[in-house]
C-alpha cells in the first residue's frame, strides 16, 4: 500500500550533488559555489542583526529585497518577486501553470530540478534534445508548445549561452510562458533582462548562490511584468523568505563592486583552467558560468570522477545520455584548479 500519488511513486527525487560532513576536507568543485567569501557588507548585517527579526513573521513580499534590486536591475519594484532561492520560484512556475493536459517544454541536458518539479505536479513533459553544440533548438521548442518553457541561460550543465535573438524568437512565438533561467548570469556577456519590458510572457530568474558567494543563504527573484508575477503570488507559500535572508541579501545585491571583482577573478581562472584541461586532452565546451563541462580523451568519466573523489576532490558526475563520458567541473581559486589538474595529471597511467 502507498500513501502517495501515483505520480509520486514512480518518480526519482532531485538528487543534489554530494555534500560533504562538517570537519572533512575536501576540495569542492560539484555544486558550482563561489570560491569567495560573500561580500563584507553582507557579513556586517549578519553580524548586526537583531533579535527582533526572528520574533516577528517576515514582509511575505521581501520588500527591502525589492527595492534593493529595482535599484540595482532598474525595474520597477512591483516588477520583482522573491523567493527562497530561485527554486522556489521554478516550485511557484510549476505549481501555478503545470498539469496532464499543459506541456512543460525544456531542452535537454539541462538543469534536471525541471524534470523533477514538473513529475511531481504531474505534469506533461516535453524534452528536447541539445545537440552535441548546445545549439538551442528553437524551432522544436516552438512546436512543442508549452504552458511554460525553460532555458537556463547560461546552462547548467553545458556553460553555454543563449543568443538574445533566439530567446527572443521563443517570446515572440510561445503562447506560454517563457522563463530565461540567468542562475549563472553574473559570469557571463550578456543577459536576457530586456526581453521582460518587450514580452508580457517573459520571467527572468536569478539567484544569489552564484555571483554573491549565498548559496547557504537560500534567495532568489524573478523579474517579470506584474500581470505575470500575479499568478505566481497566489501560489507561493505566504512567507517564503525569512527576514535574516532578504536583509542580508539586499545589503550582497547592493555592493556589486565587490560580486564584479569576484566574477572577473573566477572569468580569469575559468579561461586558464579551459587551458590547462585542454593540454591534458579533454575537449571542454566555452562556458559563460562558474564551471566547465570536460570531456576526458582516455579515461572513463565515471572512472576520473570516483578516482578524484578518492583524492579529496570532488567534481560532477551525470550517469545519463549525453553527458555519460563528461565531468562537469565548477571553477575553484587558483589553488584549488591547481590541485586538480595536478591530480588529474598524477593518475593516468594508473587504475
Amino acid at each position: 500500500m502507498s500513501y502517495f500519488r501515483q505520480n509520486i511513486d514512480l518518480m526519482s527525487g532531485y538528487q543534489p550533488g554530494e555534500q560533504p560532513p562538517a570537519g572533512v576536507k575536501v576540495i569542492k568543485l560539484n555544486t558550482n559555489e563561489n570560491p569567495y567569501p560573500p561580500s563584507p557588507k553582507a557579513l556586517q548585517v549578519m553580524q548586526n542583526l537583531d533579535g527582533e527579526l526572528l520574533r516577528r513573521y517576515p514582509d511575505p513580499m521581501a520588500g527591502e529585497f525589492r527595492e534593493a534590486a529595482s535599484q540595482v536591475l532598474g525595474v520597477p519594484k512591483e516588477w520583482i518577486l522573491v523567493g527562497n532561492g530561485s527554486d522556489d520560484l521554478l516550485t511557484m512556475l510549476m505549481r501555478a501553470c503545470a498539469d496532464r493536459d499543459r506541456n512543460v517544454v525544456y531542452p535537454m541536458p539541462t538543469y534536471v530540478l525541471y524534470r523533477t518539479l514538473a513529475e511531481i505536479q504531474d505534469g506533461c513533459i516535453a524534452e528536447i534534445p541539445y545537440d552535441d553544440d548546445y545549439q538551442l533548438p528553437v524551432e522544436r521548442l516552438i512546436a512543442a508548445n508549452g504552458a511554460v518553457t525553460f532555458i537556463a541561460s547560461p546552462n547548467s550543465p553545458s556553460g553555454t549561452s543563449i543568443p538574445l535573438e533566439l530567446l527572443d524568437k521563443l517570446a515572440a512565438h510561445l503562447s506560454g510562458i517563457l522563463v530565461v533561467d540567468e542562475a549563472y548570469v553574473d559570469f557571463a556577456e550578456s543577459d536576457a533582462l530586456s526581453l521582460v519590458q518587450k514580452y508580457d510572457n517573459v520571467i527572468i530568474l536569478r539567484t544569489l548562490s552564484k555571483g554573491y558567494s549565498l548559496a547557504g543563504l537560500r534567495l532568489g527573484f524573478g523579474i517579470a511584468q506584474p500581470s505575470l508575477l500575479e499568478g505566481l503570488i497566489k501560489v507561493k507559500d505566504s512567507y517564503n523568505v525569512d527576514a535574516i535572508a532578504y536583509r542580508i541579501g539586499a545589503a550582497a545585491l547592493l555592493d556589486q563592486d565587490y560580486k564584479i571583482a569576484n566574477a572577473e577573478k573566477i572569468k580569469t581562472s575559468r579561461t586558464k583552467l579551459t587551458n590547462n584541461l585542454e593540454q591534458l586532452g579533454f575537449k571542454v565546451l566555452p562556458s559563460q558560468a562558474n564551471f566547465l563541462l570536460a570531456q576526458p580523451s582516455q579515461k572513463q568519466a565515471e572512472w576520473l570522477y570516483q578516482n578524484l573523489k578518492n583524492q579529496g576532490i570532488l567534481v560532477r558526475y551525470f550517469k545519463q545520455p549525453q553527458l555519460e563520458d563528461k565531468l562537469r567541473i565548477t571553477v575553484g581559486t587558483e589553488e584549488e584548479n591547481a590541485a586538480l589538474i595536478k591530480a588529474l595529471t598524477q593518475p593516468c597511467g594508473s587504475d
